[in-house]
């Protein structure tokens, strides 16, 4: 192994010792009862509620993925995806926020979003906890899945060594086990404070330095100007790729088609990752968990300008990537351009710094699978196990469950990880869409609509799952008006769902409606 590659891994490794250690010092704070593990207490402040939120919800995908499809494709579809992305983000912590920190401790001191559901719609057979447990079970274990991709692709980029991507899938898999299985909610909301920190100064470092090496506007706008509708928001370019799914070369440069207009219903399909915000347990746990509803503001202030200057950056870490890299073997496919951050941080930084820099890839991924791991396995231990199996449970032997749970979570992300498909960009969209319609929808008419019945909600969260799986599988082959992202019509026939069955139901109770009136009016 050569000098610069060891330095590239002193730098990643220092980093990793470090949120290892975080885990260790939490440990000792996290350990004592479920509602300590699973939501730390309710003890977040603004900036850990915030950059936890974002660090988890935005992943490996921020760094690698969404730069991949601005590499490849060029502006349109990442552009449209990221202005989606943050108009979700803002409307969720303007609206959503609040309201659930204070709703789900009045109805019955929720400390998980199935728990919440149950206890909001005063679900006696814990109906909808078990639907609800089994769709986080099911969508964050394809979730994980795609973090363990990026482990596979950032550690074999920096070891050199591609034979090796299943092994280094399962030792990105098992760092991020250790910590979230021994230091839990703490641990984890902690290290993500660190992490979107990490991200955000990756971010920007690799955005400047690109953007400066590159020739600025002029220059960039000279490179990108041979390959059709790349620049151009309205419109897709369109690689000209063979059989293998690598791009054509001729004369040295890559081969492009004449591009495509971007439709109507192409960019509404990309703006429909903002419903996504509206269901995902990994930023609504955070709304839940902060300390005081009057830090909501300051919270939301910080993780909407993360959230927008980093976005940005990414879309264009894509495209400056393809000016100075027009042409790289290792950056040939859809799935191989999403290593375009990884390149321009080895190419322009010292090794040292480099490992640093691209740790904040790991730092994405590490964010969110520790999340979704520590979520997946409260959805087994306490809401399946202990809310529906064994009500009895002792609070020791729930978090034991929820430690065996998260060892069963990763092996299966594992193996969804290694079976072939190598898209990080692909699969977060697939699990994206499975949390938005399962939850969303019924997020936002558990929290502004009394009327709202159990048996409508049930309904609702089914319908979505289902219509994702579907739409996805088999409506979307038929092409044309039904190729729009899944999520789109999901969240629409849920709501509609809920609607219809909630007018056909016989109206909550009257405690169910004090509780509603408490949480509009109620703040801690």
């Amino acid at each position: 192994m050569s000098a610069d590659k060891i330095q590239t891994l002193i730098g990643m490794g220092g980093y990793l010792l470090v949120m290892i250690a975080i885990g260790l010092w939490y440990a000792r704070r996290s350990n004592s009862n479920p509602e300590e593990y699973f939501l730390g207490k309710r003890g977040l402040g603004p900036w850990v509620a915030a950059m936890s939120a974002e660090a988890s919800d935005m992943s490996g995908w921020l760094l690698m993925g969404l730069p991949g499809v601005a590499y490849f494709t060029g502006a349109g579809e990442a552009f449209w995806t990221a202005v989606g992305l943050f108009i979700g983000t803002w409307i969720n912590w303007a609206i959503v926020a609040k309201r659930l920190r204070s709703y789900s401790q009045i109805a019955g001191n929720s400390i998980t979003l199935p728990d919440f559901f149950s206890n909001r719609f005063h679900d006696k057979k814990r109906i909808l906890m078990t639907v609800a447990a089994i769709m986080i079970l099911v969508f964050f274990t394809i979730y994980a899945a795609a973090q363990f991709v990026t482990f596979g692709k950032l550690f074999t980029f920096v070891f050199g060594a591609d034979n090796y991507y299943a092994a280094m899938v399962i030792l990105g898999a098992v760092l991020v086990l250790v910590y979230t299985l021994i230091g839990g909610f703490l641990a984890e909301s902690m290290t993500d404070l660190i992490q979107g920190i990490m991200m955000f100064i990756s971010l920007l470092l690799v955005l400047v330095v690109g953007f400066a090496a590159a020739g600025g506007f002029s220059g960039i706008n000279e490179s990108l100007h041979n390959f059709p509708r790349f620049t151009d928001i309205f419109g897709i370019a369109t690689p000209v790729v063979g059989a293998d799914g690598v791009q054509t070369l001729v004369d040295g440069k890559p081969l492009f088609g004449p591009g495509a207009s971007y439709s109507f219903l192409s960019i509404l399909s990309c703006l429909a990752w903002g419903l996504g915000y509206f269901g995902m347990p990994q930023v609504l746990l955070r709304f839940m968990a902060i300390n005081k509803t009057s830090n909501i503001r300051r919270a939301r202030t910080v993780a909407i300008t993360w959230c927008g200057i980093s976005l940005f950056a990414a879309v264009a870490i894509g495209m400056i990537g393809r000016a100075l890299l027009p042409v790289e073997p290792g950056l040939a496919s859809a799935g191989e351009a999403e290593k375009i951050f990884l390149f321009l941080s080895t190419k322009f930084f010292p090794p040292l710094l480099a490992g640093l820099v691209i740790s904040g890839v790991l730092a994405a991924s590490m964010s969110s699978s520790d999340s979704y791991m520590l979520i997946a396995s409260s959805a087994l231990s306490n809401d399946l196990v202990k809310g529906l199996i064994k009500k009895d449970s002792s609070e020791v032997n729930v978090m034991w469950i929820a430690r065996i749970a998260m060892l069963l979570v990763t092996a299966f992300g594992i193996w969804i990880a290694l079976s072939g498909n190598d898209s990080i960009f692909r699969i977060v969209s697939y699990a994206w869409a499975g949390f938005g319609a399962c939850f969303g929808p019924l997020i936002l008419f558990s929290l502004f609509w009394k009327r709202t019945t159990l048996p409508a909600a049930i309904a609702g969260m089914i319908s979505g799952g289902v219509v994702v799986v579907v739409w996805k599988n088999v409506i979307a082959k038929l092409g044309g008006a039904f190729g729009v992202y899944e999520l789109l019509p999901a969240f629409v026939i849920s709501c509609i769902v809920i609607f219809v069955v909630t007018l056909l139901t016989k109206k909550p109770s009257e405690e169910i409606e004090k509780e509603f009136e408490a949480a509009k009016v109620t703040e801690f």
